[in-house]
């Protein structure tokens, strides 16, 4: 699949500094919208640093459950 190809790609995220770098990666290299995905899974943290990273980092679609 040609990069040109790709428009939008779904992201499982953590808001970590791996996921973030992709995240921007994708953007920069791709120039797709990237749609995030947060998922508890009961590691007893707070979601919302992980929404915050996204935005800032001008994602629109954020899916946080």
């Amino acid at each position: 699949m040609a990069r040109n190809d790709v428009r939008k790609v779904v992201l499982a995220y953590s808001g970590g500094l791996d996921t973030s770098v992709i995240l921007r990666w994708l953007q920069e290299n791709y120039g797709c919208e990237v749609v995030t995905f947060t998922a508890d899974i009961g590691q007893g943290e707070d979601l919302e640093p992980a929404r915050a990273k996204a935005a800032a980092a001008g994602v629109r679609e954020i899916h946080v459950e």
